[in-house]
């Protein structure tokens, strides 16, 4: 039995100047009229797989079983790639085969189901080659709140694209990594874990800059401003920021710039 109040989450890259959410938002509500709608975001990057990767990563574990995610950032919209109903790490996907969500779960994770969504009947009956949000995605997530049985959607698969998770290597005395998301703030959010040591002197590496003038720091409140500073971010990694300012522009860095830390002697 469904939820009398299933929870739909609509993640995009479709910006809050078009219609596009909004069409969607009105297929689901067509079809489950008791949907609780959750917009986590429609200012993805355009086309930015990876981005949605590292989001959903972020945002998907804090909400409850059985809530819906659906994500449309879907640059290959209109050709013949699959979309998929995933179930992983206690969590419900509707999502373009394009692996925007095998960063969910522990790197080795494997989802507990993935269906290929292949039955028309649960679309709109007109199909759309640029718009499949509105068109699939949005009626296939009403009557999966209406308490559709996913096995219906299409069959099991066990092949489907996995983006890269780029991984750390530990140095002699250090890590390198690079960086994974570039925050609101200009805050460099890397992949480098935590580690104890780390109020240890050390030497940052953004790039090609050694930075040698930085502090260590539990919060941002603990510098000055314009000071740069090195902290564990709120996901348990690495990060490098500028007090009311911009780490990023600052240190000329954007995702995928080589970020290391090392300890002299």
């Amino acid at each position: 039995m469904p939820r009398a109040d299933p929870v739909i989450t609509l993640t995009t890259d479709f910006g809050h100047d078009s219609p596009y959410v909004a069409a969607m938002k009105g297929v689901i509500l067509g079809i489950q009229p008791a949907a609780r709608l959750v917009e986590l975001s429609a200012t993805i990057p355009p086309q930015d797989v990876r981005h949605a990767a590292f989001f959903l990563a972020s945002a998907v574990p804090y909400f409850p079983p059985e809530t819906l995610h659906v994500v449309v950032v879907d640059p290959g919209v209109g050709s013949n790639r699959a979309i998929l109903y995933v179930e992983m790490a206690g969590h419900r996907l509707l999502v373009p085969d394009n692996g925007c969500w095998t960063w969910l779960g522990a790197p080795d994770a494997s989802p507990s189901k993935v269906i290929a969504v292949r039955e028309p009947r649960y679309w709109r009956e007109t199909i759309s080659a640029t718009f499949h949000g509105r068109d699939i995605f949005a009626p296939v997530a009403g009557h999966l709140a209406c308490g559709l049985n996913p096995a219906k959607l299409g069959p099991v698969v066990d092949t489907w694209v996995r983006l890269e998770r780029p991984r750390p290597r530990p140095l002699a005395k250090g890590w390198q990594g690079e960086v994974l998301f570039v925050d609101h703030f200009g805050n460099l959010i890397s992949n480098i874990p935590a580690d104890s040591t780390w109020l240890a002197p050390a030497i940052l590496r953004v790039g090609k800059r050694a930075v040698r003038r930085f502090r260590w720091v539990r919060s941002y409140a603990e510098a000055k401003a314009g000071q740069t500073v090195a902290l564990i971010s709120s996901n348990g990694n690495l990060e490098v920021a500028v007090v009311q300012g911009n780490a990023a522009r600052r240190l000329r860095a954007r995702v995928g710039t080589p970020l290391a830390v090392e300890w002299p002697g």
